[in-house]
């Protein structure tokens, strides 16, 4: 994995700042503007759907939709700013892949909210610590595992609730998987030859 040695200490005030952005944008959206954020959500298929991607994960229906993304976000950013991985640059390649992937196979519906990006984060902390098989990314995996992993299995099926983006939940893990799997790929290759081991 690309080592970009940080603390969470380093990376608490980014996660605020993001994390208050999306309180921002609901706030703003319900006191201040007369145009409805919602509407630059992701429809899969169309152009203006399209603009939505980098948007999303900022737009929530309502304030339970806002307060359900909330905690697991900041928890799953709070891990990912204890790895070694390059946090912002993983946040932003899960958000921009999942919201292609979603634009590109997900239903015909406006998608809005960051479950997306939590899907995704959850998945690659997953994946990250089973694959770098080092100690402390493995716990980092078996916590997120132990306080997610029935969501991240309910959440990404067709019958996950009423007006609930199972699919963009779906996409947000692929995203997540792609992520991990590539971060570490690309770090195993990196390593000098005598620090690889052939499995045959």
């Amino acid at each position: 994995m690309k080592d970009a040695t940080h603390t969470v200490r380093e990376e608490l005030n980014y996660i605020l700042l993001f994390v208050g952005a999306i309180w921002a944008a609901f706030f703003l959206n319900r006191l201040v503007f007369p145009v409805d954020f919602n509407k630059f959500g992701v429809v899969p298929r169309t152009i203006s759907g399209a603009i939505g991607i980098p948007f999303m994960p900022f737009l929530h229906a309502d304030l339970a939709h806002l307060l359900g993304n909330t905690i697991p976000l900041f928890v799953l950013l709070t891990l990912l700013a204890g790895s070694r991985a390059r946090s912002w640059e993983i946040v932003a390649e899960i958000v921009v892949v999942s919201g292609v992937l979603l634009w590109l196979a997900g239903r015909s519906a406006m998608h809005i909210g960051a479950s997306g990006l939590v899907f995704g984060l959850a998945t690659f902390l997953i994946l990250s610590g089973l694959l770098e098989r080092r100690i402390v990314p493995l716990l980092i995996s078996l916590l997120v595992g132990f306080l997610y992993g029935g969501t991240l299995i309910s959440g990404v099926l067709p019958g996950a609730g009423p007006n609930v983006s199972w699919d963009g939940h779906l996409c947000g893990a692929v995203a997540g998987g792609l992520s991990a799997y590539f971060l570490t790929k690309d770090s195993s290759e990196a390593k000098p030859r005598s620090e690889r081991i052939d499995r045959r």
